[in-house]
């Protein structure tokens, strides 16, 4: 399976996909983007990757997320390319026996996704400006005020 794109996730579709008879417990997580960014007007996020490598180390994440928690369900895919405000840019479905392990599994697939993965996202201003970082909540890491998609 691939876990990137750079067309509109189909929440609904991975949702309808998701569903297993061993997993009482499914959890999505959907990260959409929102209008803002430190008091700032947001008009879109752009997200680049080293695809080969990302695809693989989310592939290799959902595999040990499936042996950890003893997963039925475990899919994961990311937007790259422009993303506009209330699109969905990343999301993580995991289905397992119980909630606690769906749940727990979840956020360690995202945590790892957005810490770990080369995925880079560069946030566009509506005023003008933009900022590549910020995709852990780490530190940001350049500004660039020349170009606007």
């Amino acid at each position: 399976m691939e876990h990137l794109c750079t067309e509109h996730i189909d929440v609904g579709s991975l949702w309808q996909r998701s569903h297993h008879p061993e997993a009482g417990g499914l959890v999505l997580f959907s990260g959409e983007v929102r209008d803002n960014h430190q008091g700032k007007a947001v008009s879109h996020l752009y997200y680049e990757a080293a695809e080969s490598m990302a695809n693989n180390m989310i592939a290799a994440l959902l595999e040990e997320a499936t042996q950890r928690w003893g997963l039925h369900v475990a899919i994961a895919v990311h937007r790259l390319g422009k993303v506009a405000v209330m699109e969905t840019a990343v999301v993580v479905i995991t289905g397992a026996a119980h909630r606690k392990e769906a749940y727990a599994a979840n956020q360690y697939i995202i945590d790892r996704i957005k810490h770990d993965v080369p995925i880079w996202k560069c946030e566009y201003f509506a005023g003008g400006g933009r900022i590549w970082g910020g995709h852990c909540s780490c530190k940001e890491e350049r500004v660039d005020e020349s170009v606007i998609f």
